[in-house]
């Protein structure tokens, strides 16, 4: 078992010629208090689309391995801790010391018709990375650019805490990597200077807003920009003024001796309501431990492992049984920008993504079940026939109404279960087919 006690890196790496500091790109105002990803490209539904059948803090007894790397054991996260305060006084300094152990995160979320971008940080020299959990939700594909030596590796989902907002990457066939210096949260006093580092408004470069820690111990609401993703509460945040921006999330909140502390997750609007900029930050102490709790494979009410089951449906949400009130609640009757209520042309019989998803044509009738609004193409779903109006009634034998009801009952099973799925067409017909659950996005 590999050593990762030091996790320092070698002893000349802070010689090394490192990149002039490009200007921190002005804030961009965002609304509410929000998170840091940058969304490159939006889809067009709102946010009751759902593609993947689960609860958000559902646990899963599935341990996935990735596939050209051995999962880190639990004593390849490194413990934190509290290094000399006299090391890395100035600006460069502090970046110099942590930009090493950095990564440039892109994702893919196919089915939202998106891409985005974020931060992650290095934790182990065979490629475990830390980063927010929202930076990876919905993302079909991972890929991850390390800052240390410039190469560029597809990433795999080892497990996520959605009510935590953390995630934690394996870098495919990585090794020899250079880490962030980790320091101990817990020090943390109010108005200690902190520099925070991520790759702001998805520049694919990182660039430092310097502050100082301004409050300790916050409970924040936030969500994303566009709106996609339901609001989390988070606790026990860091809050700083340094300027920290989108694409910021995932990205590292240093000390003045450059030892990560935090990671970026979420800033505020200050536009209109007059207040001072604020930025939060997860305490890496508390990252720190969901993270060797997802490398261990434990499972609980929160952190999910590896990656969740999916029946390949655009659903609704909430706990409505009605169809026809679920279709309803999608913008008025109409979804993706496309008008004339239930008129939509619904031709398609499958989607790759949500953009400009049209209404289905018929719904089935059925007075109770969950509406799939539409299927993705090569999914379990299209391939065991529903389509775009149909209602599903049951699962496994137990009934189905409103699709709260379908995601709490699916996210008991795992990709790679066979569940037996019972709908009512848009024509009338009543079936009953198996499907083989797959692999999901992160929620």
């Amino acid at each position: 078992m590999q050593d990762y006690s030091g996790y320092g890196q070698p002893s000349d790496y802070r010689t090394m010629p490192m990149p002039p500091m490009p200007p921190r790109p002005p804030r961009r105002r965002i609304g509410l208090l929000s998170y840091l990803a940058v969304a490159v490209v939006a889809g067009a539904l709102g946010a009751g689309s759902v593609v993947a059948l689960y609860h958000p803090a559902s646990s899963s007894s599935a341990t996935p391995q990735p596939s050209s790397s051995p999962l880190a054991p639990p004593s390849s996260v490194p413990t934190p801790s509290r290094g000399g305060s006299g090391a890395g006084s100035s600006e460069q300094a502090i970046v110099n010391k942590v930009r090493p152990g950095l990564v440039i995160i892109d994702t893919t979320l196919q089915y939202n018709g998106e891409q985005a971008a974020g931060t992650g940080m290095v934790i182990s020299p065979d490629g475990l990375v830390l980063t927010n959990n929202h930076v990876i939700e919905g993302s079909t594909s991972v890929k991850a650019t390390d800052l240390g030596n410039g190469q560029t590796y597809t990433a795999k989902v080892l497990g996520y805490d959605v009510t935590g907002d953390v995630a934690l990457l394996q870098l495919q066939n990585a090794s020899g990597l250079h880490i962030v210096p980790l320091g101990d949260s817990n020090a943390v006093k109010t108005g200690d200077s902190v520099v925070a580092m991520g790759n702001a408004e998805g520049q694919n470069e990182i660039v430092p807003a310097t502050g100082r820690v301004t409050a300790l111990n916050q409970t924040i609401t936030a969500g994303n920009q566009g709106g996609t993703i339901s609001s989390e509460t988070l606790h026990g945040m860091i809050e700083t003024n340094a300027d920290i921006v989108s694409g910021d999330s995932g990205g590292a909140l240093a000390d003045s001796a450059g030892q990560v502390i935090g990671i970026n997750t979420a800033g505020n609007d200050v536009s209109t309501s007059g207040q001072s900029a604020a930025g939060f930050a997860i305490p890496i102490d508390t990252a720190l431990t969901v993270a060797r709790q997802i490398a261990a494979g434990q499972a609980t009410s929160a952190i999910t492992i590896g990656y969740p089951p999916f029946m390949g449906i655009y659903i609704a949400s909430g706990s409505d049984s009605n169809p026809r009130d679920q279709a309803a609640a999608q913008g008025g009757g109409s979804f993706g920008g496309i008008g004339g209520g239930f008129g939509g042309s619904g031709s398609q019989s499958c989607y790759t993504n949500d953009r400009n998803l049209p209404a289905p044509s018929a719904i089935a009738p059925a007075s109770s079940g969950t509406l799939v609004i539409g299927t993705i193409c090569n999914g379990p779903a299209a391939a065991a026939g529903l389509t775009a109006g149909s209602v599903i009634t049951a699962v496994n034998g137990h009934a189905i109404g409103a699709p709260d009801s379908l995601t709490a009952v699916v996210s008991k099973d795992h990709p790679g279960d066979v569940i037996s799925v019972t709908w009512v067409s848009p024509s009338g017909q009543r079936s009953t087919s198996n499907m083989t659950l797959t692999q999901g996005p992160p929620l």
